[in-house]
């Protein structure tokens, strides 16, 4: 008997939709550690298998002996039999191609984006041998839009965004593929070896922005400039207040002034007035102001915050993340989100917004054809860490969305001084409107003046002369850059975090401030010397115009792609001219830049070298390079980002690296395995880790509250949650209580 084999992206929604199209329990099978499920909905046989991602790739059609460049011809192929890291993608593609022999109708249910579209079309074409089938259209994995989707299923694939994809795919593979062998072979044929270097249709105009940024910082010249500032008090309420000039740019000028008020001690008020402004609620969320508005309130990085927002979603608890709407329709149901959200905590919030007759968000500019802005489902689960505060500032902005209008008020006074005005500024929130339902995430502060009138006398505690300088512009932060490049149409929604990810990866930027390395910003003036469309944000930005062109359907993949080629076979024959000269100014910079950025610090044995971060074959450790006059070498973490730390350590003078971990902050961690820092100092310190290892005694986990135990890594032993993965909440040892301590 055939059936409807449905396809999904990932196995949490395969459960998902299968538990909510059932007509009773579905029945889950399990094939060499892939599941799959059997159904019937509304009587009809349906089975849900599911991808992991792509199951396809664009790789090179015939492979040939070594690198050569350009390479146009292509072919999409398991991607299984593409990348080793992909190896466990086999057995997903294994069962969906069986599970089709029997299948007489086909439904796509992948994410609705054009990446969700490029999955469901390669599996269709490739595994299944099909040229359509149904679509499923969802935003939130809920059982009622789900069978709503099923049940309302487009009878073909949206091909726009199928042609759309498949062209991004094998556009960014043209540029990535070309221009990273181009960089790679310059360098090896300058004689320097195998050093893979990368750059791509997106990453390199990134690059560019951000080296921009580091030269303008790096060419500011400070200047000078004077503020006066008085410290005052009246009705035993501090006041502070700034010259009404605000910054002289003379010293003199600010010194006569400073002199004819610096002894006086009281102030007259001459002027007192309010300024009243509305501030209108938030809008919704669409995927990048989430990711700033994490990063700025919960300091989560943007790629991370994608991360946990794509956790949320399958877990059934927001709508689908990937989306550039600020728009929340009607159709998403306000009373019934509103009304679940009340049962899960939010009980206070929702009561002030259920009151009103009418529910209306406010909402932004921004619209997204195929999804709503972000909204919560008013699911519940229980989450715990970074989800369970993602989740609440999600939460708490949908409500937001529908607050009244919040009011705050400045209050300016003007002090004279022997004839000097000096201004003293406040603003507060007498009407909190939304900031109640928005809580914490809300971030602003009041700044209350006491209570002054015209001829009030005020105290005055002091008055300063401050000599400052102007400040050099502000680096992009991981959030602000995101934000930036959607601002330059660069890359998409989906794809900006991976993008700043890999300048990371590459040593072109630092990590916590987007700070472009000396790597970086020579390999930027170097293409942009000899190569400089490669770095053209405007040729990347016409094709991302040429592709939603192609999604619409007013050109096509075709002219596109034919485009590109034509573009790259001139610029790459254009660089192999310049080839030799390209990659020894390439390998000069690697070579500093990469001893640079390798450096830990003087070796502590021999006192002549340096300690040096290294490869080998079983991973990364540190050496000295006075080697093999000295042998002095140090174990690093395997699974972990490692660089120096530029400093030594306080407790035993050795040098110090950062650790950077895929999840979680950075580290400073001294190489010493044997440093008195990494062990419990002092008699009873000793005690209680033997009691605490041998289990005669308890710590809580203040964070899950489950037991502390004793783990121990490389640079020695440590308290770490037992809960462990799902709370990674760590303690140094020199952090061990005393036995009291441990008293319930």
């Amino acid at each position: 008997m055939g059936y409807d084999l449905l396809i999904t992206e990932k196995p949490s929604a395969a459960q998902k939709i299968a538990e909510a199209l059932s007509d009773s329990k579905p029945k889950k099978v399990t094939v060499n550690g892939v599941s799959y499920y059997e159904l019937k909905h509304k009587g009809k046989k349906i089975v849900i298998s599911c991808a992991a991602g792509h199951l396809y790739t664009v790789t090179e059609a015939k492979k040939k002996k070594g690198w050569t460049y350009p390479v146009f011809d292509i072919k999409w192929e398991e991607s299984n039999k593409v990348s080793k890291d992909a190896s466990f993608t086999k057995k997903f593609l294994s069962l969906i191609k069986k599970l089709g022999k029997n299948a007489k109708e086909f439904t796509v249910a992948t994410d609705y984006d054009i990446e969700g579209e490029v999955i469901g079309y390669t599996i269709l074409k490739n595994a299944l041998k099909q040229k359509d089938a149904k679509r499923m259209k969802y935003s939130t994995l809920t059982k009622d839009e789900l069978i709503d989707s099923y049940e309302k299923a487009s009878k073909h694939l949206i091909w726009g965004q199928v042609h759309a994809g498949i062209t991004r795919h094998e556009l960014d593979w043209f540029y990535g593929i070309n221009l990273s062998r181009a960089l790679t072979l310059a360098v090896k044929n300058a004689d320097g070896g195998f050093k893979l270097l990368s750059i791509g249709r997106v990453q390199g105009p990134a690059l560019k922005m951000v080296v921009d940024k580091e030269k303008e910082i790096k060419k500011f010249i400070p200047v000078p400039f004077w503020q006066i500032t008085l410290n005052g008090e009246k009705d035993k309420k501090s006041i502070e207040a700034l010259h009404v000039k605000d910054k002289f740019q003379k010293h003199d000028e600010a010194k006569k002034v400073f002199e004819s008020t610096r002894h006086q001690r009281h102030a007259d008020v001459i002027d007192v007035s309010k300024n009243e402004f509305i501030q209108a609620p938030p809008t919704p969320f669409d995927l990048t102001t989430l990711q700033i508005e994490a990063h700025k309130t919960l300091g989560i990085v943007p790629k991370r915050t994608l991360e946990i927002a794509q956790i949320l979603y399958l877990e059934g608890l927001i709508s689908y993340p990937r989306t550039s709407s600020q728009k929340l329709p009607p159709s998403i149901g306000y009373n019934k989100i509103i009304n679940a959200l009340a049962k899960n905590g939010y009980e206070k919030e929702t009561s002030i917004i259920l009151k009103k007759a009418n529910l209306k968000p406010n909402e932004g500019p921004k619209i997204d054809e195929a999804h709503p802005a972000i909204y919560p489902t008013g699911q519940k689960k229980a989450l715990d860490g970074q989800d369970v505060r993602l989740y609440d500032l999600i939460v708490r902005r949908f409500l937001a969305t529908f607050g009244d209008p919040a009011t705050r008020e400045t209050n300016t006074v003007k002090l004279d001084v022997k004839g000097e005005v000096f201004v003293a500024k406040g603003t507060i929130t007498t009407v909190p409107g939304w900031h109640t339902l928005y809580g914490k995430h809300t971030m602003l502060k009041d700044e209350e003046l006491p209570a002054c009138s015209n001829g009030d006398k005020v105290d005055v505690k002091k008055i300063e002369l401050l000599a400052k300088e102007t400040l050099p512009p502000r680096r992009y932060s991981e959030a602000s850059i995101i934000k930036e490049l959607e601002k330059r149409n660069l890359g998409t929604k989906a794809t900006r975090a991976q993008i700043v990810e890999n300048l990371y990866i590459r040593g072109y930027i630092l990590e916590k401030s987007v700070e472009a390395t000396e790597l970086g910003i020579r390999t930027a003036d170097i293409l942009h010397k000899y190569s400089p469309q490669i770095l053209d944000e405007e040729l990347t930005r016409d094709f991302e115009d040429e592709m939603e062109n192609i999604r619409q359907g007013k050109t096509t993949k075709e002219k596109v792609l034919n485009k590109a080629e034509q573009f790259l076979t001139k610029l790459l024959h254009d660089f192999k001219e310049k080839e030799k000269v390209i990659g020894a100014e390439l390998l000069k910079a690697n070579r500093e830049t990469q001893e640079e950025l390798t450096n830990i610090g003087l070796c502590p044995v021999c006192k002549k070298g340096d300690i040096h971060i290294r490869r080998g074959k079983y991973g990364p450790f540190a050496a000295c390079d006075k080697y093999p006059d000295c042998k002095t070498t140090f174990n690093l973490p395997k699974t972990a980002h490692v660089k120096p730390a530029k400093k030594m350590c306080e407790a035993c003078g050795y040098p110090m690296i950062i650790v950077k971990r895929k999840r979680g902050g950075p580290q400073e961690l001294c190489i010493n395995k044997e440093c008195k820092s990494k062990v419990p100092e002092g008699e009873d310190e000793k005690a209680e880790f033997e009691e605490i290892t041998n289990g005669k005694v308890e710590k809580e986990c203040p964070k899950c509250l489950n037991p502390l135990v004793v783990r121990s890594s490389v640079y020695g032993k440590f308290l770490g949650c037992s809960n462990f993965p799902k709370c990674k909440y760590i303690e140094k040892l020199k952090d061990i209580p005393h036995q009291e301590d441990f008293k319930k």
